[in-house]
């Protein structure tokens, strides 16, 4: 079996993010399983060529990678997945029937907050054209029907596959004896980062710690903000063991997106047995049950926000039942399970 994956950035990229810990997890689980495949993305400078059996391969910039991809597309793979991270698909469709658009979310609303108005419409426009995929992988229940709302797409064409967790890296660890929050992700518009520290602020344990955690567009507007605030400590972008021991010392992880097409930050807390608090937006409903591994907020509801903070904050015993129900909730996700599951798809499409 013959795949090629197409995705802006490999997993070197210095803004590797969710999209391509998916798309890395379920490659090198594949390769065990007999495929040969190959990933494709933006030449900035990449030097490696292969990782864990998965190839890497590095053509044009990020506007330019369209046209490469339809190139590389009809090179004889049997099937092609298009992820379609940063709205505009490759349309490798063009070229080869047996190609799946691979959405995390749908990014009609988020294009808004990050681009100027012309853009925004032109990006809107584009994405649209998912509809033309024979076959397509959503990432949660809430994309694929986002997608059938917003383009119309018919139901039998997608699939979805919940993203997994390795239970072996991702695990409890030790709490900090302080209360300790966590934000985590991308500074970016849509994420509303400033939300959080609004919220902090509210918090009423005066020896609370809340790290954010992260690189992006408004990191200086972050900093400003939270200049002088002695329990509000910016890390910037942390490494994978730094991200773990984060999450694991925490006593809460918080989301303050306005979409999120899977919450990956919210499902690697609860494996290292933190409970999350979050807008009830995107996907989130999807993964957090109220009272269980976390709470849901009203989206832009502060007051309510910190208020579920505190409850968490004010009694450890609290925080250790919610830690427990976290870890097992966490359990359903596997990204054994999820590459299974890949596997069979990408097979039947081949031999169909």
């Amino acid at each position: 079996m013959k795949l090629l994956i197409t995705n802006h950035r490999d997993i070197f990229h210095p803004q590797a993010g969710g999209a391509e810990r998916v798309i890395y997890e379920v490659s090198r689980r594949l390769v065990k399983k007999g495929f040969d495949i190959t990933w494709l993305s933006e030449d900035v400078g990449n030097f490696n060529d292969e990782l864990d059996g998965i190839k890497f391969l590095h053509a044009g910039n990020k506007y330019t990678l369209h046209l490469h991809s339809l190139s590389y597309a009809k090179r004889g793979y049997d099937v092609v997945i298009d992820s379609v991270a940063h709205a505009v698909p490759f349309f490798s469709y063009i070229v080869n029937k047996k190609s799946i658009a691979l959405v995390h979310h749908v990014h009609q609303d988020v294009v808004k907050y990050e681009l100027n108005p012309f853009l925004a419409f032109i990006v809107r426009q584009l994405e649209k054209t998912i509809r033309n995929y024979p076959y397509i992988i959503s990432v949660s229940n809430t994309t694929k029907y986002e997608l059938i709302k917003r383009f119309r797409i018919d139901e039998s064409k997608i699939t979805v596959i919940y993203n997994g967790i390795d239970h072996e890296i991702y695990k409890p660890g030790e709490k900090s004896p302080i209360p300790t929050v966590l934000w985590i992700g991308r500074l970016k518009n849509y994420k509303n980062p400033l939300d959080a520290v609004k919220i902090f602020k509210k918090v009423k344990n005066n020896k609370a710690i809340f790290y954010i955690a992260g690189g992006g567009d408004l990191e200086e507007n972050v900093k400003r903000v939270i200049s002088g605030q002695k329990n509000i400590i910016f890390l910037g972008k942390v490494n994978e063991s730094q991200k773990i021991k984060l999450y694991q010392q925490a006593w809460a992880v918080i989301s303050t997106s306005f979409i999120e097409g899977w919450g990956m930050t919210i499902v690697e807390a609860n494996s290292c047995g933190t409970p999350a608090v979050a807008y009830s937006t995107g996907s989130i409903p999807e993964i957090i049950e109220d009272g269980v591994n976390g709470f849901l907020v009203e989206y832009k509801n502060i007051d309510m926000f910190a208020e579920r903070l505190n409850y968490i904050l004010e009694d450890e015993n609290v925080m250790k039942y919610l830690s427990k129900r976290s870890y097992e909730s966490s359990l359903k996700y596997d990204w054994n399970k999820t590459a299974d599951e890949y596997y069979k798809y990408i097979w039947r499409i081949a031999e169909s």
